[in-house]
């Protein structure tokens, strides 16, 4: 008769952050590329139609321009996100299989906003997809700071603490310009230029932040 231990058996992680990280590039690379597939002008026009298909194409190139800043930013701070990992756990997979999933479907909110940008759905649809995929980043953080044994040992409760804060400023943006979309979708977009200043906000000197 074989001994089974008593209790719930520990469930060991078979891959490496290394690894997931490489699964994420190439998730973030192959989304960046679609973004570019939206850009287009119909084919057989005459001549004098040309200039006028080009510049009914620019709202897309517009959204197209925002989305690959958005998802070159989330893709930088990933990789400073896992140099901060040692030790991946359940928790920090759903996490960032939730955030790949979100990426890899941005290019759907991007299509939206280049097509329907002055529409509330669009606005909003566009806005809250940011909201969550800065969210669920954020959260990782916060999955670092409770759990310091996943954590890299050059990770500071400070410097994670400061992501997070980080983290949900930027989330809020986003999220609070959804209301605001329904009062006027171009309010909204002017209201996401509020994410340029919660970087500076939380910008500390190196000193503080190891502490």
């Amino acid at each position: 008769m074989t001994n089974r231990p008593i209790g719930p058996r520990r469930r060991h992680m078979t891959v490496g952050p290394e690894r997931l990280l490489a699964l994420g590039d190439a998730v973030f690379s192959i989304a960046m590329t679609l973004l570019a597939l939206d850009i287009t002008v119909p084919d057989g026009l005459p001549e004098a139609d040309v200039a006028g298909a080009v510049a009914d194409a620019v709202p897309t190139m517009g959204a197209y321009l925002l989305s690959f800043a958005v998802i070159g930013t989330l893709w930088l701070v990933q990789h400073g996100l896992f140099r901060l990992i040692a030790t991946l756990d359940r928790c920090l997979l759903l996490l960032y299989f939730a955030l790949l999933a979100l990426v890899a479907a941005l290019p759907f909110p991007t299509r939206l906003i280049s097509e329907y940008g002055e529409t509330t759905t669009a606005t909003a649809c566009y806005a809250a997809a940011i909201a969550g995929a800065v969210a669920l980043m954020c959260g990782m953080y916060v999955r670092l700071l409770v759990n310091p044994a996943l954590a890299a040992p050059h990770a500071s409760p400070a410097a994670l603490k400061q992501e997070v804060r980080h983290g949900v400023l930027l989330s809020l943006v986003f999220a609070t310009s959804i209301p605001v979309a329904f009062y006027s979708p171009a309010l909204a977009k002017y209201w996401w230029l509020l994410a340029i200043g919660t970087r500076l906000l939380h910008r500390k000197p190196a000193a503080d932040a190891e502490k």
